[in-house]
């Protein structure tokens, strides 16, 4: 298994991450179990997850997964905090000392762990200093409760205003950032990951295949699949699913047929050898989607492979996007 480095820290990860989005929710308990115990087994040591996944149960999947396998220390283990755990408490959400605190706590219980390797800020939120942000989490890494800590979705200028804050006060840094990354928005490249190369953040992508756009289900003129994400109403999958997309997906299938592989692995592969990317993270509803996931560790693609895939999806540029202005709570991933 090949391993990298997780930024400046010096801690090893495997190139994908597993991630546990759908632990508990749309993947039900046992299965969600299974899956994390397949990926321990291939040697898959690094696990992501969020308190705010289906409430809390995501964290207890994993939790339960690690304490049946025993092994705890072999293990990178990630969650998040921000997203509203409390819909009759004001407070019960984002990153203020308060809830940073209490949450990790409630994490702990369910991960049934001592400790987080990697505890992220799951949003950024513009009314709540980053002072009172970094503080709490430095508090967190000082009474050993979490090891390293991280970020996911924020900019460049707030990575940079971070640092100047940790560095003025002392505080532990931030040592990676989760950003949206795939062939269908590629802004962070413009960036974002110039930033992390230079000042040695990791980097872990979430939405490598586009929430499902880049799976290999989705044709233009055709019904969109029932169980797919994008079937529903949702305002943001809407604007992610344009003539655009079908546009690059279209490119990018002759692409793959020429490989032997399946659009997911082209893509997955293409995000996880793309420079500055530590490991994309993967989010697999089935024991099958993980293992068509895996393979994408076993693709190599050359220099022309990649002129090929910039001429369908050019660098820095965007068909459906990631980003959003306003990340309520339904809008996670």
């Amino acid at each position: 298994m090949e391993y990298r480095l997780l930024g400046r820290t010096g801690i090893k990860v495997t190139p994908l991450c597993l991630g546990a989005m759908m632990f508990g929710g749309r993947t039900e308990f046992e299965d969600g179990v299974a899956i994390i115990e397949r990926a321990m087994s291939d040697g898959i040591n690094f696990i992501d997850t969020a308190n705010v996944y289906s409430r809390g149960v995501s964290e207890q999947v994993v939790g339960e997964a690690v304490k049946r396998r025993g092994n705890r220390d072999k293990l990178v283990i990630a969650t998040k905090v921000h997203g509203v755990m409390d819909d009759d408490d004001p407070n019960g959400q984002g990153n203020t000392r308060r809830h940073i605190i209490q949450q990790c706590e409630e994490s702990l219980k369910r991960l049934q762990t001592d400790w987080i390797d990697l505890y992220q800020i799951h949003r950024p939120q513009s009314d709540v200093p980053i002072d009172e942000t970094l503080r709490a989490m430095d508090h967190l890494i000082r009474a050993g409760k979490v090891r390293y800590i991280g970020t996911s979705t924020y900019a460049a200028w707030q990575l940079m205003e971070s640092i100047h804050v940790s560095d003025k006060l002392n505080l532990n840094r931030f040592v990676c950032e989760q950003p949206p990354y795939n062939l269908l928005d590629r802004r962070i490249e413009r960036e974002l990951l110039p930033f992390c190369e230079t000042y040695g953040f990791g980097v872990i992508p979430w939405s490598p295949l586009a929430g499902g756009l880049l799976a290999g289900r989705y044709h233009r003129g055709q019904p969109l699949p029932e169980d797919g994400r994008f079937a529903s109403a949702s305002p943001v999958m809407q604007r992610r699913l344009t003539d655009r997309t079908y546009d690059i997906i279209e490119g990018l299938e002759p692409i793959a047929e020429g490989k032997e592989v399946s659009l997911s692995q082209l893509a997955l592969a293409w995000t996880m050898q793309a420079k500055g990317v530590t490991a994309p993270i993967i989010g697999p509803r089935t024991m099958e989607q993980y293992e068509d996931n895996m393979e994408a560790m076993r693709i190599h693609l050359s220099e022309e492979d990649l002129r090929a895939i910039d001429q369908v999806s050019p660098p820095g540029d965007n068909v459906s996007p990631y980003y959003e202005a306003d990340f309520g709570p339904s809008q996670f991933r």
